[in-house]
């Protein structure tokens, strides 16, 4: 491969890489884990620049490398996790093989089936079946209680409806640091979903860690207009982060996901 060829390849994995994080993150419930398969992947694109299938796109065929790699591996993930993250693995068993992926895919990545089927190496209607699937199976996962942190007044009642819709509770919706606190206090949630930048030029991020220092584990899924500003690799970092604009089903996906799978891990910033 020429020097120009392996400059242009490093540039379209470095550029795909925060999303593969992100993926490999929400697969597996573990920033560190999701992260040594993320390493896989690129390893193994060092060793083999041909695995990287260009043609696919730069983004599957980034993703279309980790799943050779995981499903490879048999899709580990430890089970001797305890808390949130050993009940989001007793969950996990239940799925129907291969939903996960499809449905995360679909969803939080934006993949339509025809790259879900190339990542995954299967026919489309096989990758069309697994995200129905997933999504029948998602809808089963248990109701809770809701809080949502947004200072856009018709963002915030859009995901009240969706949420609400999902057969959810929501407890109350904040504006601002201070208020989501200040709610919290109220009644704890069973979640939250929270924007990055509020009403007063307070700190989602903050609001989301002043709670969970008082409250404990508490799920989250983190919305904003800049993934690529939390997607640093440097430090803790959101398992679940949707992109505005958002669509419904990535919003449904992210909650039933988060409702029942350890996103826990606070992002000091």
């Amino acid at each position: 491969m020429s020097d120009e060829n392996s400059n242009d390849l490093a540039a379209e994995v470095a550029e795909n890489l925060p999303y593969l994080r992100r993926y490999a993150r929400a697969l597996t419930g573990s920033q560190a884990r999701g992260d040594t398969y993320a390493m896989a992947a690129l390893e193994a694109i060092l060793d083999d620049p041909a695995a990287y299938h260009r043609s696919l796109g730069a983004k599957p065929a980034l993703f279309k490398v980790f799943h050779t790699i995981w499903s490879t591996l048999g899709g580990y993930m430890d089970d001797e996790e305890t808390g949130l993250t050993g009940k989001a693995q007793r969950h996990l068993a239940k799925l129907t093989s291969n939903t996960r992926e499809a449905l995360l895919l679909y969803t939080i990545e934006d993949m339509d089936h025809d790259d879900i089927a190339a990542i995954m190496d299967i026919p489309r209607d096989e990758a069309v079946s697994l995200v129905d699937i997933a999504f029948e199976e998602m809808a089963k996962s248990v109701a809770g209680k809701v809080m949502i942190i947004e200072d856009e007044a018709i963002i915030a009642v859009d995901l009240e409806g969706i949420v609400a819709e999902m057969g959810h509770r929501i407890t109350g919706t904040a504006s601002t640091e201070q208020n989501a606190v200040s709610l919290a206090d109220q009644e704890k949630p069973d979640l939250i979903l929270s924007d990055i930048q509020l009403a007063d030029n307070s700190s989602g991020i903050d609001a989301v860690n002043r709670i969970l220092d008082k409250h404990g584990n508490i799920p989250v899924v983190f919305i904003t207009a800049y993934p690529e500003r939390l997607l640093t690799g440097e430090g803790p970092e959101p398992a679940f982060l949707i992109s505005k604009p958002y669509k419904e089903d990535q919003v449904r996906s992210a909650v039933s996901q988060a409702m029942f799978f350890s996103s826990t891990e606070t992002l000091r910033a």
